[in-house]
């Protein structure tokens, strides 16, 4: 049988449905995917259940392979056979295997890794369909890697899309009924903030001067790395003489070279906060996004931030950032300048990204996800 659910060690089977969790994958909290959006989505949500008074009614599924994540939550260990890329294929047979056995009264996926079939209603969080909408021979192995998980998308109870570009997505590349949709963006946490003498501890970790043009995350090819360095070149030409940093894991997909910017690699979160809070301004060239998170973590830090006009990037910043011309590199680059060149230009751009990231809670993403799950529990 492929996969085998145990409790603390002890096979498990149970048989009161009134009792049962409402059991969400914690996977993403173990692992690579800790520390990339997946797993900043899970813990966001946990901890906005959590808030609102669901923390008894929760358990996690995770992989018995790796470390266990600390939440204080009851967990079901699932061992697998296979952690190869396409593990997903294994997953749909052994999640079924694994929810017959749990029993939970709601299964929420919450990523592309979705069971066959289900003794229970299934809810599948959708962050986005980017291999297809995307597209491109760079994104045909996970095309491959999350096939299975596309194809079954349509017969999941609900669909929770992190954005509206996400939920048309859904509709338009994997045909979910629009009436199983349900729209619920993520959140910013309460870290994420203006903080007093992020300058200071910025100079004396990184030697960097306030000022810097900022960029937070791989360097997949969707998020155009060479588009980032034309817009810096852009912003020198306008008269801006500031470095350009990179934070974050480069990834697999990152090019060799990247000039001059500074590199600073994987950083902690309150580093992170630092880094928006010092920043002259985050430059996002994502050519498509299912939702943007280090958009509204710049925004809530008082980071104004310019990006290109795709995907769900609009609807994300609103009117906060600044947007141009999807894959206008060189206007995005002006973009920037104009906001670091013009004090007032750039209060107003701070003052509207506070305003705007103060939308995002995970409380809000908590209280959605609630009901949804209250729905189909009938409560």
């Amino acid at each position: 049988m492929p996969g085998r659910v145990l409790e603390h060690g002890v096979e498990r089977r149970q048989q009161d449905s009134k009792a049962n969790p409402v059991l969400l994958d914690g996977r993403p909290l173990q692992g690579l995917d800790a520390r990339r959006g997946v797993g900043t989505y899970v813990r966001g949500l946990l901890g906005g259940l959590q808030e609102i008074g669901w923390g008894s009614r929760l358990a996690l599924l995770i992989d018995a392979g790796l470390p266990l994540p600390d939440t204080g939550l009851r967990t079901f260990p699932l061992r697998k056979r296979y952690r190869g890329r396409l593990s997903n294929f294994e997953d749909t047979l052994a999640l079924r295997f694994a929810l017959e056995q749990i029993r939970p009264a709601v299964y929420h996926a919450t990523s592309l890794t979705l069971p066959g079939r289900a003794p229970c209603p299934v809810v599948a969080t959708l962050h986005d369909l980017i291999p297809w909408a995307y597209g491109g021979r760079a994104l045909f192995g996970e095309r491959i890697r999350y096939w299975a998980g596309k194809r079954l998308l349509r017969k999941t109870d609900r669909v929770l899309a992190v954005s509206e570009a996400s939920a048309a997505d859904a509709r338009r590349l994997a045909r979910v009924d629009p009436a199983r949709i349900e729209v619920v963006p993520e959140g910013v946490g309460a870290a994420f903030r203006v903080a007093q003498g992020a300058e200071a501890r910025v100079r004396a970790r990184h030697g960097l001067e306030p000022g810097y043009l900022l960029y937070v995350g791989a360097l997949d090819a969707r998020k155009d790395p060479q588009g980032l360095l034309a817009a810096w070149r852009a912003a020198e030409a306008a008269g801006v003489a500031a470095p350009l940093v990179l934070a974050g894991d480069p990834g697999a997909q990152a090019p060799g070279d990247m000039g001059a910017a500074v590199r600073l690699g994987r950083v902690g979160e309150a580093e992170l906060v630092d880094l928006y809070g010092a920043a002259g301004c985050l430059v996002f060239p994502s050519r498509y996004e299912g939702f943007g998170l280090p958009l509204l973590e710049a925004m809530a830090c008082g980071c104004p931030a310019v990006a290109y006009a795709n995907s769900s990037l609009p609807e994300v910043a609103g009117e906060a950032a600044e947007l141009v011309a999807d894959g206008d590199s060189e206007a995005l680059g002006r973009a920037a300048a104009a906001l670091m060149l013009d004090p007032r230009r750039r209060q107003a751009a701070r003052r509207r990204g506070l305003e705007r990231a103060r939308r995002y809670t995970w409380k809000r993403t908590a209280e959605a996800t609630a009901r949804v799950y209250a729905e189909l529990l009938h409560d």
